[in-house]
């Protein structure tokens, strides 16, 4: 099993080093405008040369890394943790256009693990027959919410569960320390935002505990019932959690929270740098280039609306070279 990944390994390994670093972003920094920064990349080798737009060369990244990902791998189902949250996403907006009847271009995010088309024919013919066994029940459920009470919050809460116990799921049935780790971390980390918004917001602890999915790291059930008590009582029961830090950069905004969970999932991959037999530098590189990616996304909106240098570098994610 080992050998499989020894070429794939040592192909990741030669990519990584055209990674973002540390004196690359800076270079971008530099950059006087949006423009200048585009360019900037473009001499960086991202993108095809062609592109206008952040988003364009941003695609075009996201579309190599998973034509080489391809390459190396045959069987793609082991880096579907890391899909699972775009297939949800396709799925909601499949039952949203069709029950509405706006069928806007651009509504499907690229990759997942089923087409959007499958998903709109499901709906369309209320038979969710042909999708995943996972995905059925939750996608019936969603729909008929949908149609019957008209609630689209309600819609995205039965499917953002179902997408966090497919993540869940996944990670549980790896042979992959790291990505077990990534798929708790994912799902205590969405427990605890959705518990923070639902304290700000006032939201009941049915609510809360349809939104919720159960979790290692944290006690679900506690985590709703300090929310329900009011912000200081959910920081004080966090505080004796694994997530005292995440607690932490909370009270100081969202975005820092954000900032937090991308650099500790660096942290968690970094690991896997010295395991070359496993799938792991794999997954660790997938998720290092979407950091990266994310990292040149805040850059390039922070250029164009001409957000301060130091408000900018505050947001950055940490690099994984």
């Amino acid at each position: 099993m080992a050998e499989q990944y020894t070429y794939a390994v040592a192909r990741i390994r030669a990519k990584e080093l055209s990674l973002l670093g540390r004196q690359e972003f800076d270079r971008l920094m530099a950059c006087g405008s949006y423009e200048e920064c585009l360019n900037t990349l473009h001499d960086l080798g991202w993108g095809d040369g062609d592109e206008s737009t952040g988003e364009e060369i941003l695609a075009a990244e996201s579309s190599k890394m998973w034509t080489l990902l391809q390459e190396l791998v045959q069987d793609r189902s082991v880096f579907d943790v890391f899909l699972y949250p775009i297939d949800y996403n396709n799925l909601k907006a499949a039952i949203k256009s069709v029950v509405t009847g706006v069928r806007s271009e651009g509504i499907f995010l690229p990759g997942g693990t089923v087409s959007p088309e499958l998903m709109v024919q499901a709906v369309e013919k209320d038979d969710f027959s042909a999708l995943p066994e996972k995905m059925r029940e939750p996608a019936k459920e969603a729909y008929q919410v949908l149609v019957h009470t008209k609630d689209g919050q309600m819609c995205d809460v039965i499917l953002d569960a179902a997408a966090l116990t497919a993540i869940k799921e996944a990670g549980s049935a790896s042979d992959n320390k790291m990505i077990r780790a990534y798929a708790e971390l994912t799902v205590a980390v969405t427990d605890l935002k959705i518990a923070v918004r639902g304290c700000k917001t006032g939201k009941t602890a049915s609510f809360l505990k349809r939104a919720c999915v159960p979790c290692s790291t944290l006690n679900v059930d506690s985590l709703i019932s300090a929310a329900n008590r009011g912000p200081e009582e959910l920081f004080a029961y966090l505080a004796n959690t694994a997530y005292a830090a995440a607690a932490e950069k909370l009270k100081e905004s969202a975005s820092a929270f954000e900032k937090w969970c991308d650099d500790t999932i660096m942290e968690l991959i970094r690991a896997e740098k010295s395991n070359p037999f496993t799938i792991g530098p794999l997954a660790a590189y997938l998720l290092a280039r979407e950091n990266e990616m994310k990292s040149v996304r805040i850059l390039l909106s922070g250029k164009r609306n001409r957000i301060s240098d130091g408000i900018i570098r505050e947001r950055l994610r940490e690099t994984y070279v």
